[in-house]
C-alpha cells in the first residue's frame, strides 16, 4: 500500500524542485494543500508560536508529534515535521521517529545543536559534537519501520564552525544513512550555490525572508541545484500583519473590514471539510 512517506520520494523523484510552505495547524495545512503545493512542512517555531512560546527548544517531543499527526491526519499530500535536536540521546532519537512515524508523518529533520536548541536564524546557537549527532543520525534510520520514511539531517555549523565543517556534518550524515541534507543558515550567495554543488546527495533550502540567508526565489533555488526548498513562516508572517490590521479596523470602526474575497459563514465551513461531513450525515438521515 502506498504511503505519504513513499509519496513524498515520489515526487523527490520525479519532480525537478519542491517547495513545501510552511503550516502548524490543520487550517494553515489545508491552505497549503489547496494551493496546489505537493507537500506541507510542520514548522517548529510556527509550532512554537501557536503554543506561545518564542522559538527556543521550549515545545516537547510530544506536543511536536500531536500537531504534526493532526495535521498529516487532516492533508491528502505528504508531511514533512520538524523533530528539533530529537529530544533528548540515541534512546530519544528512535522513540521520536517511531512516534511520527506512527502518526502518517512522511518524513523528519534532525539537527546538531545542543538542547534546548534555537532558531536556526538566531545568534547564539551551540553545536553537539559531530559524532554525536551522526550517532542520532544512525539511530533514527535504523528507528523507522518503514524504509520509505525521510530522514532528514540538518546541521546548524554554518552560523558556528563555519561553511566547511557544515559540508563535512552534511557529507557524513549522507554516509550513516541520512536521505537528504539540509544546511542551515548560510550567509552568501556564493556559499548557497556551493552547498548542493559539493555534497553526494539532495539538498533542502530554508526559505526564511530576512534571516541570515539571502533571499531568494525558488526558482534560483532550483536552478543552484537545490531538491527542495521549505518556507516555514511564510504564512506565520502574513497572518500576523493580517490579523493586526483586522484587529485594528474593528477597533476603530466596529466592522469587519472588506476583502477581496468575501467570506460567509457556510465558506468558512466549506473550507474546512464541511461538506464532506454533511455528505455522511445526508447518508444516515
Amino acid at each position: 500500500m502506498s504511503t505519504m512517506s513513499r509519496k513524498f520520494r515520489e515526487l523527490l523523484a520525479h519532480d525537478n524542485f519542491l517547495v513545501l510552505p510552511g503550516c502548524y495547524d490543520c487550517i494553515t495545512g489545508r491552505l497549503v494543500e489547496r494551493s496546489g503545493a505537493g507537500a506541507a512542512y510542520m514548522s517548529g517555531g510556527a509550532t512554537s508560536f501557536a503554543y506561545g512560546y518564542p522559538d527556543y527548544g521550549l515545545i516537547t517531543q510530544t506536543e511536536m508529534v500531536e500537531n504534526a499527526g493532526r495535521i498529516a491526519t487532516a492533508l491528502g499530500i505528504p508531511v514533512i515535521a520538524d523533530a528539533d535536536t530529537g529530544y533528548g540521546n540515541v534512546l530519544n532519537v528512535t522513540r521520536t521517529i517511531r512516534e511520527y512515524e506512527a502518526r502518517g508523518v512522511a518524513g523528519v529533520h534532525i539537527e546538531d545543536q545542543i538542547f534546548p536548541k534555537k532558531c536556526g536564524h538566531l545568534d547564539g546557537k551551540q553545536l553537539v559534537p559531530q559524532e554525536e549527532f551522526l550517532q542520532k543520525i544512525r539511530a533514527a534510520v535504523e528507528a523507522r519501520r518503514n524504509r520509505d520514511f525521510v530522514i532528514i539531517a540538518r546541521t546548524d555549523a554554518c552560523a558556528v564552525t563555519g561553511f566547511e565543517d557544515a559540508l563535512a556534518r552534511a557529507a557524513a550524515a549522507f554516509d550513516a544513512g541520512a536521505d537528504m541534507a539540509f544546511v542551515e543558515a548560510i550567509p552568501s550567495l556564493e556559499l548557497l550555490a556551493e552547498a548542493p554543488r559539493r555534497l553526494s546527495g539532495p539538498v533542502m533550502l530554508n526559505l526564511v525572508w530576512n534571516g541570515k540567508t539571502p533571499n531568494i526565489s525558488t526558482a534560483e533555488a532550483a536552478r543552484m541545484g537545490y531538491k527542495a526548498a521549505i518556507a516555514p513562516g511564510l504564512l506565520l508572517r502574513e497572518l500576523i500583519a493580517a490579523c493586526e490590521t483586522a484587529l485594528a479596523t474593528f477597533n476603530e470602526t466596529g466592522l469587519h473590514r472588506d476583502l477581496e474575497r468575501d467570506w460567509n459563514v457556510s465558506d468558512l465551513f466549506k473550507s474546512n471539510d464541511a461538506e464532506q461531513w454533511d455528505a455522511i450525515r445526508a447518508r444516515y438521515d
